[in-house]
């Protein structure tokens, strides 16, 4: 991999459906790291059963990666974390033979190396899963301040891809008066990056994969990232520049 990956391979295992995570990561990973990409796969119609089949069917996702060998594999699906929890979470992948990082671990991280203990959700869970998410972040200590939550059907958590990053932006600039530290766009299924970019406000604004790729690269910086003129943005207006035009 040293023609494209010469600072390193990173794999990356979103769920089954989820068109977001690759889109974003290569946004976000810096020049000269790449990714290898296996899916979590379940076939449950109901959306609490596949999230939990995602997790325990990651050993299945790993041996996908066959001969490719990571530094660090990426389990891009927090809803999976919030139903199952840190501590079972944290076993499981002991138990596997790569390395995982799960997204829920990352932002946990970005949000110690801010000190971010009071925050505010924009959520584009069902409702059931939003509580499993208030309370995930509860018990990690945070105070969770307000929740925001974009309009539609959101009964399949599948819908959470036909969501836009203006919708997180709308979410984003209703929470502006928050007495906050900082404000967790959560789950990988939202586009964001734009709505995170486009922000005015006086708090730091997180997402899943801003997080994932930001623990994946430790040598870099949390606040470099979420500066003006951090570099992820300067790529997200070359690769997607529409991202940036819509409201």
């Amino acid at each position: 991999m040293s023609d494209y990956g010469a600072r390193g391979l990173v794999g990356v295992m979103p769920p089954q459906a989820n068109t977001t995570v690759e889109a974003e990561l290569g946004v976000l990973l810096e020049p000269d790291v790449a990714m290898v990409v296996s899916r979590l796969t379940c076939y449950e119609r109901d959306s609490r059963a596949r999230l939990l089949g995602y997790f325990h069917n990651v050993e299945a996702a790993l041996r996908a990666f066959d001969t490719a060998e990571p530094e660090l594999v990426l389990f891009a699906c927090t809803g999976s974390t919030y139903l199952v929890g840190l501590g079972a979470e944290d076993r499981h992948f002991a138990a596997q033979p790569r390395r995982i990082l799960s997204a829920a671990r990352a932002v946990l991280k970005a949000l110690d190396a801010l000190k971010a203990t009071r925050i505010a959700l924009v959520s584009p869970y069902p409702a059931w899963l939003t509580d499993a998410c208030v309370a995930f972040w509860k018990a990690q200590g945070r105070t969770v301040v307000a929740v925001r939550a974009p309009e539609g059907d959101r009964s399949d958590t599948r819908r959470i891809y036909d969501l836009g990053s203006r919708h997180a932006r709308n979410e984003i600039e209703a929470l502006g008066d928050a007495d906050v530290d900082c404000i967790l766009i959560t789950g990988t299924g939202m586009p964001s990056l734009a709505a995170i970019a486009k922000a005015r406000t006086s708090v730091p604004v997180l997402s899943s994969n801003l997080c994932l790729a930001w623990a994946a690269q430790k040598k870099l910086e949390l606040h470099a990232w979420l500066a003006a003129e951090a570099p992820w943005r300067q790529r997200l207006a070359a690769r997607f520049p529409k991202a940036l035009e819509n409201r």
